[in-house]
């Protein structure tokens, strides 16, 4: 997992070439929404995408995840279905009943029934790479190919894509620094459950750290967000927590009432736990600091797995599960 996690900044830039030489066919009907199907590291990528092209998308742009798709879905929807290894039960599912609405398909995947099925029915597709052994380790890949199905079908602008160019060169130059911190912040939580915080316009960021502490380190973790937690969770801060560490991905631009927030909770959450970390992020647009941190999180728990001696690569209780589930009809 250490290696793939450090290729991350190449895996990003084989995505783009991988985007710009990606042939879309126009659709026959206008689209004025755009839904996305895919699960765990697949579908993350579409909640990054979310929050990346919330200030540019003029069209409703909705993510779901699980067997069902919702009635809104028609032939002006833009439907895209993300599966790394091709073969995810909930997204083939909910591809399969959508099929005859005459929505606008398009295909994500390293490979397995979802290209076989692409090619069968004639739908766009990309095919990544399909030979990483671990679907989280691939976000890049599907992350910028939901980037790229927007832009070609001209939906967004290519500006997101192009500021993905500046993440790339921050993360790899600062792998190093990066991989230092996340050391010495994997040590401090060692032993104590993860919370995480940080606002409504990066929970994204949050989510994946999470779903990486729950992967890689075998542990559990929850994550919140700003100002929605000041409005339930915030009250639940009300005894002492030793076995909890509480960590905010914070920017120097947050929206300022934001910010003064976080500031309050950490005041108030000081008085019921020890650990509070505060990491601030690096770079300049939305895309370079949520990329930051992406990586920073991913280094984090390949540490703290290495912390608690377990491989941050096995996902057995998941295989057990689809196992179980292939005998049921």
């Amino acid at each position: 997992m250490d290696q793939l996690i450090e290729k991350f900044p190449a895996q990003l830039a084989e995505a783009l070439e991988i985007g710009e030489a990606a042939n879309l066919t126009p659709h026959t009907e206008s689209i004025n929404k755009v839904y996305v199907a895919g699960m765990g590291g697949s579908g993350i990528g579409a909640n990054f995408v979310e929050e990346f092209i919330v200030d540019e998308c003029r069209i409703p742009y909705l993510i779901g995840k699980g067997y069902d798709n919702p009635a809104f879905i028609d032939k002006n929807t833009l439907y895209i279905a993300s599966s790394y290894s091709g073969n995810t039960e909930e997204t083939l599912t909910a591809l399969s009943k959508i099929e005859n609405t005459g929505a606008k398909i398009v295909c994500i995947s390293g490979g397995g029934k979802l290209i076989a099925r692409a090619k069968e029915k004639g739908y766009d597709f990309i095919q990544m790479p399909g030979d990483w052994p671990s679907p989280r380790a691939c976000l890049g890949y599907s992350l910028v190919q939901q980037l790229y199905v927007l832009y070609k079908l001209d939906i967004i602008s290519r500006a997101t894509i192009d500021q993905l160019k500046g993440a790339i060169d921050l993360i790899k130059y600062d792998q190093d620094e990066i991989k230092n911190k996340a050391l010495k912040i994997a040590a401090l939580i060692k032993g104590k459950i993860p919370v995480i915080y940080t606002t409504d316009r990066m929970e994204s960021v949050a989510m994946r750290f999470r779903q990486q502490v729950n992967e890689n380190a075998k542990f559990l973790a929850w994550h919140h967000v700003i100002p929605e937690m000041n409005h339930n969770e915030l009250v639940g801060w009300r005894d002492i927590y030793e076995n909890l560490a509480v960590i905010y991905f914070r920017n120097k631009d947050d929206f300022k009432r934001n910010a003064v927030r976080m500031d309050i909770n950490k005041e108030v959450i000081s008085k019921y736990c020890d650990t509070i970390i505060e990491i601030y992020s690096k770079g300049q647009s939305l895309v370079e600091k949520s990329i930051y941190f992406v990586h920073l999180g991913d280094w984090i728990s390949w540490y703290l797995a290495d912390l608690r001696g377990v491989d941050a690569l096995e996902v057995n209780v998941i295989d057990h599960l689809k196992g179980e589930l292939a005998k049921v009809n």
